[in-house]
């Protein structure tokens, strides 16, 4: 279907108000899932962050690349394993993960959106101290599966104030110089705090929380943190979404403004959830 001149002007009237509402903010984006592997989706990504940033957003991206460290690792003989959804990272394996993330994956980003008519620069939580890291409860088990104890935002903040679009590996260091492997979306709440970021988006693989998950017409479009311990209870959260809906629950309660669940497989996903009236996925609101 063609729009007309018209249907495209009342368009970006209606975007007006958003455009309006979010310039100058900050707006953090988990980048992962399908969305990272299909051309075409990676293209339309590329293009709303590209958009933001010239509409006077200051889009901050935060990216996964579990395939691409699954595939590396392959291609060594080198085996995956994963406890409770979290992979198992000895030195070997953080050696491997760190120079995919921070090397590969990272640069991909940056020149998709170099390519795009943004300006990137692609960084680690390593440089500038940005992340400070620690091993989990599990190390035993886990290895060099880490969490957040500290971000350190000004390097974030140098390569904004010098019109770049930063784009950031979840790579963390303790003070002895070890690295650590951070699940992308705990690492992208912890700076979206850190950052006092108007909104947090998470891109998946799915449409969102649904009521029921074999009926994508039962998606829950606003879920407040009052309501998430029923949702568990429920079973409604369950899986992999539970630590996506925790990373939004922390984020808002943080003090990021709102927080939203995104189905990355829908082109233009996040200019449907900062631009439109209807959004995309679930919103996730403090009270």
């Amino acid at each position: 279907m063609t729009l007309s001149a018209l249907e495209k002007a009342e368009i970006l009237v209606e975007a007006l108000p958003y455009i309006k509402d979010f310039h100058g903010k900050r707006v953090v984006i988990k980048y992962g899932g399908a969305a990272m592997i299909e051309c075409e989706l990676k293209e339309k990504i590329m293009q709303d962050i590209v958009l933001m940033k010239y509409v006077g957003m200051h889009p901050i991206v935060v990216h996964g690349g579990g395939p691409e460290i699954n595939a590396m690792l392959k291609r060594l003989n080198m085996k995956s394993e994963f406890v409770d959804g979290l992979r198992v990272t000895d030195r070997d394996t953080m050696e491997i993960v760190e120079m995919v993330l921070g090397g590969k994956v990272n640069k991909e980003i940056v020149s998709g959106i170099n390519a795009s008519g943004g300006k990137a620069i692609g960084i680690s939580g390593k440089d500038g101290q940005l992340i400070i890291a620690g091993p989990t409860e599990d190390r035993e088990r886990l290895g060099y599966v880490g969490q957040v104890n500290q971000v350190n935002p000004g390097v974030i903040e140098t390569i904004i104030e010098n019109g770049y679009i930063p784009v950031i590996a979840p790579i963390g260091m303790d003070d002895q110089r070890n690295s650590y492997n951070i699940n992308a979306d705990l690492a992208a709440a912890a700076i979206a705090v850190a950052m006092k970021a108007d909104k947090l988006v998470l891109l998946t693989d799915v449409p969102g929380l649904l009521m029921d998950p074999n009926d994508p017409e039962s998606l829950i479009s606003v879920l407040r943190t009052s309501e998430v311990g029923k949702y568990i209870e429920a079973g409604v959260i369950s899986g992999g979404m539970t630590p996506k809906v925790q990373c939004c629950v922390e984020a808002v309660t943080g003090g990021v403004g709102r927080t939203h669940i995104v189905d990355g497989r829908v082109p233009h996903s996040i200019l449907l959830e900062v631009f439109t009236r209807q959004g995309v996925g679930t919103m996730v609101v403090n009270e």
